[in-house]
């Protein structure tokens, strides 16, 4: 395995796949940092040379990536939240963000059922 940015990836796999391997980076931007770093994105990464792989590290470095990207995110979400705007509150309450009906699904966001017991009838 080849390790870039923290990331071991797969030495069986053409360098646009393995790529993808890293947080924050997908096809298109894979693509580009092969084509930045002069690497065939066909070629297997066991292929590689050392000179590549440093390439390709150099040029995975001018990205936000991993951990500094998964802080970045978190850090918007809790910006929402502090501000109290209703994407922030739909966040903090565990809900769906986005305009999508709480009624029926959703259960990805809300979780396991909470069954809810019924009212006693009064007897007389």
């Amino acid at each position: 395995m080849a390790r870039i940015a923290g990331v071991d990836i797969p030495k069986q796999k053409r360098g646009v796949i393995s790529l993808t391997y890293i947080f924050g980076i997908g096809r298109s931007r894979a693509q580009e940092i092969l084509a930045t770093a002069k690497v065939d994105e066909n070629k297997k990464v066991s292929e590689w040379t050392d000179d590549e792989i440093s390439e390709v590290r150099n040029a995975v470095g001018t990205y936000t990536i991993e951990g500094e990207l998964r802080s970045e995110t978190q850090l918007n979400i809790k910006r929402l939240m502090d501000i109290g705007c209703y994407r922030g509150i739909r966040h903090r309450s565990g809900l769906p963000l986005r305009g999508q009906r709480t009624k029926n699904n959703s259960r990805t966001r809300k979780g396991r059922r909470k069954t809810v017991a019924n009212k006693k009838k009064v007897t007389k």
